[in-house]
């Protein structure tokens, strides 16, 4: 691919400061001296028509007086100008603008206006913006200073992104006292047009930032920002900040930026599900890179502590227990090393107390041991200054150990005076080092928290292995869409279970009844036992209205149920429209657990699953857990260990085990329902009955409404699911039979076996280098893809009972997103077979089906045989004007 679109954003080599100034408190000001202190690598144009000199320097009276190009403008001027100086920057031939001015929608529908305006302008001449609203930009690497902040900042390799411009400021002012230095610091002020997802997108493969430090307060557009995020954090560690927590803060936010917010736990969700970590401070964003720069290895969240004093290591213990950090049982053999070692009178637990006239032998023992164990995953090692302390010499005992071993090693020296020297040491030699002891165990959580999510975010849901028939998704699609005929937004009962049979979920079955004599025939056909329940679509909480009766047991008992129930409902809910009452026979299940499984639909990220205990008492208990789809079964188990009420699905009591395939499988399910019906907003199956034998749903609502239309099936999602309908077959002349499919990381086997086959010249025609075997990195990226930016399609064949794979063709969409870059490698055993030609077919009906424009690539001038099948395929061949050796090919889709 080539140059990146922000590149003139982050790298300019011109940067013009419209409303410099030389006034030292006006913004233009002091945006212009940030820009000459730092030793801007480029040219640099003050412009204000009042002034013939700025701070030194030559000013221009407008963007067109300066008769040179300009990359980068810098706008410090009132929101009225705004528009208009966009408009001439785009004639000037700028591509990029910071605009630091506020005034805009922020304040309401005449700042709105002036945005509109703004951007119709920027869109016009291909101008993208940063801002308003917000503090500016910075790249330390070239001097780059367009910020009205007042202090210097440390050149580093953590990016900083902000959609707060003081938040950001008090960030920067943090930073070097505590030896924090900076790649890039962006402000997006109320992200008008530049958003988180393409910042993200820029800063994921750029070589100055090893870390990611993200303060946000709301998303505009979900799955950009999801799919940048995953992307980002496949190569480098991402920490979010997010605020709006509360109702009251979230209100905060809406009044601040105008983004939408999520709900929070639906925030998380999303966060793990990108293999992100989300802290709750600015010192955790700090002290969470600060540990990972370590480079250890993170393989679990046992932790042990080692302490001269008993109250610090309880402290540590606590906050531990808080945060879900599991306190490190030691081993028998463990124990038995560390009495040869300590006094006799030792903790002889963990908290390792060491007691406080430890001396450095005594901590490096101890410490060596326990980072010996295989029970332990890391060591905090906690110092009290204490007569007999010598603080510097501990520390050295532990610089000298640290690098022996591949697991974490997190030091806290309290007190101040005492442990200065102390402090510097563990800085030069890159160990963690925490001025309290929760904050270090704050530290260690979000370290082990961002590997475990980095398993989540390795979860690519395949398709569904259907062991029965598929799932009518043609029927339910019929249903909801009669439903929305009638002008109705919600099922009935009736509707709502045959929603779930129609994806082979299990329900009661129900009849509806609407007079007394009817319910006692049809309670009687079902047979007795029964449940009686009003069948109305405006009442949510049949319980709450009197509409719920159960067991009943005989023909009277249900005659009268069905009078009173009706009755009831008129008294209770006299607006609700009644169509009867439905009638189902009474669940039985003896050891049954009552669980819920509900669908909402979140502002920002669509569908969300939720899974938590069930029954009346639901939004009481509040035991819910939440995931973003599509889902399978690694993330179905982590969705069910995320809440009390797993606790009681295996043996309880004299209560065998539920049947967890079947919860499972349940859940998978309902996956699929929310990846394949847009129209499903709203679902609650509740009580979802479960025990050793099985589950059924007893009751069920759904609500639905209009999607929006689009040509991307899955436009809905927030992650972009398995695109099954992109899975086709066919045959070979010969009847070798081919399946062409979207790639899983499942393949990881199969491509490397694929790569590893190819002949060395067909590997060099593919790589242009010198190719054995994928690395372990290059697996992952080529398996573990993000469908809605790119597609890799595979071609598969049986050999002797195996699965084989002969082909295969990707795309990635470029930063315009209207083009992409393909490439293609084919079996040699396989060449000449239209095997390439095939797949390239389905490659581009898949890049049509994304409403892109333009495929390219580049191939080797020597590889004859690529550049004819691309030429049988109306790709157009030209010379690359930069390497003679390279033939550029590209055609219209």
């Amino acid at each position: 691919m080539g140059q990146h679109y922000l590149s003139t954003l982050f790298s300019p080599r011109s940067v013009a400061v419209i409303g410099a100034s030389d006034r030292a408190e006006a913004v233009g000001g002091i945006v212009f001296k940030n820009m000459l202190e730092s030793g801007f690598r480029g040219a640099l144009f003050p412009i204000n028509p009042a002034h013939a000199e700025i701070q030194g320097r030559r000013a221009y009276a407008s963007i067109e007086e300066i008769g040179e190009p300009v990359e980068l403008a810098v706008i410090c001027t009132r929101a009225e100008t705004v528009p208009d100086i966009i408009e001439a920057c785009g004639k000037h031939g700028v591509r990029a603008a910071v605009v630091l001015s506020a005034g805009f929608s922020e304040i309401g529908s005449h700042g709105a206006a002036l945005e509109r305006a703004m951007l119709a302008n920027a869109k016009t001449y291909g101008v993208r913006i940063i801002g308003p609203n917000c503090l500016g930009i910075m790249r330390t690497g070239i001097g780059l200073n367009a910020t009205f902040f007042k202090g210097s900042v440390k050149p580093g390799n953590l990016a900083l992104v902000s959609q707060s411009g003081a938040l950001c400021a008090a960030i920067l002012d943090y930073a070097p006292p505590n030896d924090i230095g900076f790649s890039s610091v962006v402000s997006m002020g109320t992200s008008a047009d530049v958003d988180f997802g393409e910042v993200l997108d820029y800063l994921a493969t750029d070589a100055q930032t090893q870390s990611i430090l993200i303060y946000v307060e709301g998303i505009h557009k979900a799955r950009g920002f999801m799919s940048a995020l995953r992307a980002a954090a496949r190569s480098k560690p991402i920490f979010v900040v997010k605020v709006g927590r509360h109702a009251a803060g979230s209100k905060a936010v809406m009044s601040h930026t105008g983004a939408l917010v999520g709900s929070d736990d639906v925030f998380d969700a999303a966060l793990r599900r990108a293999g992100v970590v989300r802290v709750m401070s600015i010192g955790g964003l700090f002290s969470a890179a600060k540990s990972l720069a370590s480079n250890h290895h993170f393989s679990g969240n046992r932790l042990a502590i080692v302490t001269n004093g008993g109250g610090p290591g309880v402290m540590a213990i606590d906050r531990a227990v808080d945060l879900g950090v599991v306190v490190a049982s030691l081993s028998g053999q463990t124990l038995e090393r560390l009495n040869q070692v300590l006094p006799a009178t030792w903790s002889h637990n963990n908290p390792v107390d060491i007691i406080g006239d430890a001396t450095a032998e005594r901590y490096r023992d101890a410490v060596t041991i326990c980072m010996e164990d295989e029970g332990i995953d890391g060591v905090l090692v906690i110092l009290t200054p204490q007569a007999m302390t010598q603080p510097l010499e501990v520390a050295q005992a532990l610089i000298e150990i640290a690098g022996k071993f591949n697991k974490p090693l997190l030091v806290c020296w309290m007190g101040a005076v005492q442990i200065d020297a102390a402090r510097t040491a563990f800085g030069q030699a890159k160990i963690p080092s925490f001025r309290t002891p929760e904050a270090a165990v704050e530290a260690f959580s979000y370290i082990t928290a961002f590997y475990r999510n980095q398993r989540l975010l390795a979860q690519t849901p395949g398709p569904l292995s259907h062991h029965e028939a598929p799932p009518d998704i043609e029927g339910a699609r019929m249903l909801i869409e009669t439903v929305l005929a009638e002008r109705r937004k919600v099922l009935s009962e009736m509707e709502s279970k045959a929603l779930l049979a129609a994806f082979h979920i299990p329900v009661a079955s129900t009849v509806v009844a609407r007079s007394p004599t009817e319910a006692l025939m049809l309670a009687q056909q079902l047979g007795l036992p029964v449940a009686m329940k009003i069948n109305s679509p405006d009442i949510t909480h049949k319980s709450d209205a009197g509409g719920v009766k159960l067991n009943l047991t005989n023909a009277a008992a249900v005659r009268a149920a069905y009078n009173e129930i009706i009755s009831e409902v008129k008294k209770n809910r006299p607006d609700a429209h009644i169509d009867g009452v439905a009638i189902q026979p009474m669940v039985v299940k003896p050891n049954g657990r009552e669980l819920m499984l509900g669908v909402t639909s979140d502002p920002v990220f669509g569908p969300v699953i939720t899974f938590g205990a069930g029954g009346v008492t639901v939004e009481v208990m509040g035991d819910r857990a939440v995931a973003l789809p599509p889902l399978n079964k690694f993330l179905v188990r982590e969705l069910i260990n995320g809440t009390r009420v797993s606790r009681l699905l295996g043996a309880f009591r004299h209560m065998p085990p539920i049947d967890m395939e079947a919860l499972e499988s349940l859940l998978l399910r309902v996956s699929e329902m929310v990846c394949e019906l847009p129209w499903l907003k709203e679902m609650d199956i509740n009580p979802l009955i479960v025990d050793e034998h099985g589950l059924l749903a007893a009751d069920a609502r759904v609500m639905v409404d209009y999607a929006p239309v689009s040509g991307d099936r899955y436009a809905h999602m927030a992650v972009y699911p398995y695109p099954t309908h992109l899975v086709t077959s066919w045959q070979l002349p010969d009847g070798t039979d081919i399946t062409i499919r979207p790639i899983r990381p499942e393949d990881a086997e199969l491509e490397q076996e694929f790569v590893r086959n190819l002949s060395e010249e067909t590997k060099y025609f593919r790589f242009m280098n010198s190719v054995h075997e994928l690395s372990q990195a290059m697996l992952v990226r080529f398996t573990q893809i993000d469908y809605d930016r790119e597609m890799a399609l595979v071609a598969l064949t049986e050999i002797d009972g195996r699965e084989v794979e002969v082909g295969v063709c990707r795309y990635a969409i470029n930063p315009d997103g209207e083009s992409c870059e393909f490439a293609l490698v084919v079996s040699d055993q396989w060449q000449h077979k239209a095997v390439g030609h095939k797949l390239m077919g389905s490659l581009m009906d898949a890049a049509r089906s994304k409403d892109l424009k333009v495929m390219e690539g580049e191939v080797l001038a020597n590889n004859h045989n690529m550049l004819k099948l691309v030429a049988t395929l109306g790709f157009s061949v030209a010379t690359s004007e930069e390497d003679a050796s390279i033939k550029k090919v590209s055609r219209r889709l």
